[in-house]
Parts: structure tokens; C-alpha cells; sequence
């Protein structure tokens, strides 16, 4: 098994997708099919956005991501990202005027902490704003720890090759909990552990299977230690939902987290993606690529099997869609003419689609409120609100139709019983092979 991560990560994770051959799918018996209904959400389904510290915040201190963008002279220069740090009390407001209520963050340990024996009282104070702007606009904090940034100084130990790693990293997280549990944020521990491990093998020459031991040891103990301070904290690690080889990839680190999961929380971006000659694909969307991200396949529905994988793992556990959206190339539209409210919607309707099949959805939230950095490119824009940074000084957020649409969907808490998706199942095979053969969906 161990063997087996580190090949996957050492292919770029991602590839795993391509690992189960669709001729390879077949079936015995004709398969049952996915129910054809879609009803309501409930009342208490929880709509929200999404942001992260380093991809948003700007001004940023030093930490392994700066030195890997400093290596890599063909990715875009950082800057000040969208200067969330400076801008975040209107772009605060533009999520509250969405409806939603949930706003997730992240709090950057190496704007915390900047030195090992030292916190930056200025950068606490800088979050207790931030949450304090997203509790007054009447929304709850998402807050997560790690989204895949740390100090230098603890770049300099090594990384997650540093044995005292988990040790560091608790020392900083336990302050953001004391800090922070009185305002009841929900939590995300670690930022798609597996994505993070990729990166920090390509970039850093991280040992996966310490790397993926160390994570959870990590995740596990913040885990008792937020119950300890907020016993009724609801707590995820989001995993990066590969199509037809989430066991494969994401499966090892359940094995050793899903015990201390208070929900499953799942990132959906797209579909099976069978081998490609010329690229490396990334199904979970959090790297840029040879094809570009908005070239990989976009298959709504198969947030359904996303869904339906995690609701059989953990059957009593509520599912929370804690990233999910569809990337354009540099804000354009796309080849397809596909646009981001015709996704947002057939999205919508797949959600509504699995609730009414039982399993327990229970949150959605949108990445992302803004357009951000996205590891190495400013040109995949995933925004409700785009901002050019290449091009636009000012940084200013300018709406995509989307907007709009959030808002109706969010008003109407889904999409109307007569709606029919813009862009219709795909065949199985390239959905989340076997289980949408299995199980195949259509549309009435």
C-alpha cells in the first residue's frame, strides 16, 4: 500500500484516474439505475464560498510556497495575489450578499508564527477582523489550519521530511483553536491531504509515505484537541475527489483519518480522465497542467458518485461539498460554450439528486468567491467575482454571471423540480468508472 501512494504521487496523483481502463468495465447483469427524482435540500442545508490564505491574502511572509515560486521562473510571479489581506471586508460583503452562510478561510501559520520561538500578535489581530467581518455579515467561519503553506524557518527543517514537524505544527494550530473556538467556526484540519503530499514529493523531495503518516498523525490530534476546546466542533480534512481511483488514492489516508471526521468533506471538479499521450492531468484541480485545467473533463453528475462513494464508506456521517467549480482559461469563455451558471446549476441539480437518493448532503460551498493564485498561474479562473491580475492594477472584482445565479439558487435553496441539466450524463465509462456503471444516472 505504501509502495503503491508513492507511485501514485510520483505520477502526479492525478494520473491515478487513469488507471482503471474503461474497457475494462463491464457487467454480469444489467445495472440497477440511480433513482430519476431530485427534491429539496431541507431547510438546514448550509450554502457557502470558499477562499484560501496564500492564494488570496497577498503580502505574503516567507514560507515554502514563496521559495518554490522563486524556483520556478516560468510560473506567474506571486505579487500581492488578489489582496485579500487589505480587501477582505468587501469581498466579505460580496459573499454576504450572495446569501450564503458560510465563508471559509484559511488562518497561514507562516503569517502567524514567522520565526519558531515567536507569534505575530499584528497577524492574530488581522484574523480576529476577519472572522469578526464574516460573523457580523451573518455568516459562520470555515476556518482551515493547513492549505499546503508553512513557515520557512520550518522549510528550512525540512519540511514534512522533519521529524518535529507534527510537533511544530501543533504548537501553532492549538493557539489558532483557543483562539477561534469561542466565534464556533467549523473546521478543516489539512487541505486535501493527498494534493498537499504531491506537491511537497515534486517540490521538495518529501518521502510520501512519511509525509502521508505524519498528516494524519496530525489531523488525528488536532481533532481531540479542538473537542477538548469546542466539544460540539464540527470537523473535516477535505480529501480532492479523484474519479476512478478515489480507493486508490484518497483511501490509505481514510483508513487513518475516518475515525475522527465529524462530516466527510469532499472537493468534486471533474470527471474521469482516460490516458492522455501528451499531459499529465490533475482531476482535483488544485496545479496547473500541461492541457490546462480547463480543458479536463467536466462531468457534473459525477458529484453524484463523488457522493455516493463517501455516503457508503461513512454511511452516518453527513457529506459537505467543501469545494466544487468550473475553471475558465484567463476569465474567457470556454471552447464548449459551457458557462459557469449552466455548471453551477446541472451541479446543483446532481446535489439535489443525491439527497433525494438518500444520502445525507448537508453543505455546498462554492470555490471561489474571487479569482486566486493557483499554485504556479494566475490563468484558471474559478471566481464567482474574476480578477485580472495579470493585467488590472487595481485588482478589481468584476461579477461573472454566476453571481446571480449563486444568488437565485441560494434564495430558491436549489434548482425548481422542472429543471433539466444544460449538459446531460455522459457515458459511464468516463463519469467514475465502475461505480457509474454500475449505478448509471439519467435524466427524464
Amino acid at each position: 500500500m505504501h509502495r503503491r501512494l508513492r507511485r501514485l504521487v510520483l505520477a502526479g496523483i492525478a494520473t491515478a484516474s487513469t488507471l482503471l481502463p474503461v474497457a475494462a468495465v463491464g457487467h454480469a447483469t444489467p445495472p440497477a439505475a440511480a433513482s430519476a427524482a431530485h427534491g429539496s435540500l431541507g431547510e438546514n442545508f448550509r450554502w457557502g464560498v470558499a477562499a484560501s490564505g496564500f492564494q488570496s491574502e497577498g503580502h505574503a511572509p516567507d514560507s515554502n510556497w514563496l521559495r518554490y515560486i522563486a524556483a520556478n521562473p516560468s510560473w506567474d510571479p506571486y505579487q500581492n495575489s488578489i489582496d485579500f489581506r487589505s480587501r477582505y471586508p468587501s469581498d466579505i460583503a460580496l459573499a454576504a450578499g450572495l446569501g450564503v452562510k458560510v465563508f471559509r478561510v484559511g488562518i497561514e501559520w507562516a503569517r502567524l508564527q514567522p520565526t519558531p520561538d515567536a507569534w505575530d500578535e499584528n497577524a492574530f489581530a488581522f484574523y480576529d477582523s476577519v472572522v469578526n467581518d464574516i460573523v457580523q455579515a451573518g455568516m459562520q467561519p470555515m476556518l482551515t489550519l493547513d492549505h499546503w503553506v508553512y513557515p520557512g524557518w520550518e522549510a528550512d527543517r525540512g519540511g514534512w521530511n522533519n521529524p518535529g514537524i507534527v510537533a511544530d505544527w501543533l504548537t501553532n494550530m492549538r493557539k489558532v483553536v483557543d483562539r477561534y473556538a469561542v466565534r464556533n467556526p467549523v473546521w478543516v484540519t489539512i487541505n486535501e491531504p493527498v494534493a498537499y503530499i504531491m506537491h511537497e514529493v515534486r517540490l521538495n523531495n518529501t518521502d510520501a509515505d512519511t509525509m502521508l503518516d505524519r498528516v494524519a498523525d496530525a489531523h488525528n490530534q488536532i481533532y481531540d484537541y479542538i473537542h477538548q476546546v469546542q466539544p460540539n466542533a464540527q470537523v473535516t480534512s477535505n480529501v480532492g475527489y479523484v474519479a476512478g481511483a478515489e480507493s486508490e488514492v484518497n483511501g490509505p489516508l481514510m483508513d487513518r483519518i475516518g475515525d475522527k471526521l465529524d462530516f466527510i468533506g469532499v472537493d468534486y471538479y471533474f470527471g474521469y480522465e482516460p490516458p492522455r499521450s501528451n499531459a499529465v492531468a490533475q482531476p482535483d484541480g488544485s496545479a496547473p497542467t500541461a492541457v490546462g485545467m480547463w480543458n479536463l473533463p467536466v462531468r457534473p453528475e459525477g458529484i453524484y458518485y463523488a457522493l455516493q462513494h463517501y455516503s457508503k464508506l461513512f454511511p452516518n456521517k453527513p457529506l459537505w461539498v467543501v469545494e466544487n467549480g468550473m475553471p475558465t482559461e484567463a476569465g474567457n469563455p470556454r471552447a464548449d460554450g459551457y458557462t459557469r451558471s449552466d455548471h453551477m446549476r446541472d451541479t446543483v441539480y446532481w446535489l439535489q439528486r443525491a439527497k433525494a437518493d438518500g444520502m445525507n448532503v448537508v453543505g455546498y460551498n462554492y470555490w471561489s468567491i474571487t479569482d486566486n493564485y493557483e499554485w504556479g498561474s494566475y490563468a484558471p479562473r474559478f471566481g464567482l467575482y474574476t480578477v485580472d491580475v495579470r493585467a488590472d492594477g487595481n485588482l478589481t472584482r468584476q461579477p461573472t454571471e454566476a453571481v446571480d445565479t449563486y444568488r437565485q439558487i441560494v434564495a430558491r435553496n436549489g434548482v425548481p423540480a422542472s429543471y433539466v441539466p444544460v449538459r446531460g450524463p455522459s457515458d459511464c465509462g468516463l463519469v467514475d468508472p465502475p461505480a457509474s456503471c454500475d449505478t448509471p444516472v439519467s435524466v427524464p
